[in-house]
């Protein structure tokens, strides 16, 4: 009796053991949902390295316009934004106290002009003496004596008709100056160009070296860029650089990108910061205008990277993923951290290495768990 009960127990232990190992393996196939959809692999290629350096755009001449002499301002002929040609006149000085050493230095001319004309009659009158007296010498009809005051007096003619010639030079010379410290009265532009700041008005008092207005020069601009010095052997006159200006130099990439041009690397570094600044001359553009911002990308040689297509990409938070399959085909939810774009891929810096398959176009799907399957097959 005990041994149809034990037997009867151990057949239904079976039957439970077996029923509960069928239903696991029935039910493990129906946990995996199939899904289609693309797959690309991550791929492991060299890209450019670049220096990256910022600075502002400025023209490649700029004058500070001041004056040269003191003196009250009396018109202002320009605003900032106005357009000037070489030689316009800018600002107007009063220069009556300026007029005024003209006019004295053209009364010293005068007078000096004057006696030198009377030294000369004088020179002339004590020559043709001298002359006379010679012959009659000859004759043996004047005394030594006479002779040697005839002769002293046409040298001290002479004599004084060089130095009121030098008299006369120097008033000449004076009213020269004169005339140049009457032209300072005017201050003209240095080229042509556009007026980007005015810093005085009529009636303010102008002195030499005070600032009045800046002229940039009109043309193309140039970016300054400081470079530090750990890095400034990788840069060269004539180099080709990538200048991202306005929206371009931040991380929006809306702006204006440029090819320019090395043209200039000052030789001696800023003690303070350890860098040096290099000029670039940028090409010509509506877009671009002095005083903005400006990015400069240096090249430098190459390196290895690991690169996927921006499309693989998805979002989740303020989180960049991807769906990484695994050996039997299941994507896999993977954070991943991002580097620079080239152009249609971008860096991957770590989440993922290369020739790994990841899912392509994955949109707002919930991929991770299941199989995917591909009906085009695995794009490079």
């Amino acid at each position: 009796m005990k041994n149809v009960i034990w037997a009867s127990l151990l057949a239904a232990s079976g039957v439970m053991i077996a029923g509960c190992h069928g239903g696991e393996s029935a039910a493990t196939p129906g946990t995996v949902q199939t899904m289609q959809a693309r797959v690309v692999e991550s791929q492991e290629q060299q890209v450019p390295v670049s220096l990256r350096s910022t600075g502002t755009v400025h023209a490649r001449e700029t004058a500070v316009v001041s004056a040269q002499v003191m003196g009250r301002i009396q018109q202002v002929m320009v605003r900032e934004g106005d357009s000037v040609r070489a030689g316009q006149t800018l600002v107007v000085l009063d220069d009556a106290a300026l007029r005024s050493q003209v006019e004295q230095a053209q009364a010293g001319v005068k007078a000096a002009l004057n006696m030198q004309a009377a030294a000369q009659t004088n020179a002339a009158l004590s020559a043709s003496t001298l002359g006379r007296y010679k012959q009659l010498e000859s004759e043996k009809s004047v005394s030594p004596q006479e002779m040697d005051e005839v002769s002293r007096r046409a040298e001290a003619a002479a004599a004084s008709l060089e130095v009121t010639r030098a008299q006369t030079d120097a008033a000449r010379a004076q009213e020269s100056g004169a005339h140049t410290m009457m032209s300072y009265t005017r201050l003209v532009a240095p080229f042509a160009g556009v007026v980007t700041s005015r810093m005085a008005d009529p009636g303010t008092m102008a002195a030499p070296g005070v600032p009045l207005l800046q002229v940039d020069q009109a043309g193309a601009l140039q970016l300054d860029a400081t470079v530090d010095e750990s890095v400034i052997g990788a840069i060269h006159k004539g180099m080709k650089v990538q200048v991202a200006v306005g929206g371009g130099a931040s991380t929006s990439g809306a702006g204006t990108n440029l090819a320019g041009t090395v043209t200039e690397i000052v030789p001696a570094a800023d003690p303070s910061s350890h860098s040096f600044l290099v000029k670039i001359n940028l090409p010509s553009s509506s877009q671009t205008r002095a005083g903005m911002y400006g990015t400069a990308e240096f090249a430098n040689g190459a390196r290895q990277a690991i690169l996927i297509p921006r499309s693989v990409v998805v979002a989740r938070g303020s989180l960049s993923c991807v769906y990484a399959l695994d050996g039997h085909g299941i994507a896999q939810l993977r954070y991943i951290t991002l580097g620079a774009a080239q152009g249609n891929l971008v860096e991957v810096l770590s989440g993922v290495s290369a020739g790994e398959k990841l899912v392509d176009l994955p949109s707002d799907r919930e991929l991770a768990g299941k199989r995917i399957e591909t009906s085009t097959g695995v794009r490079p």
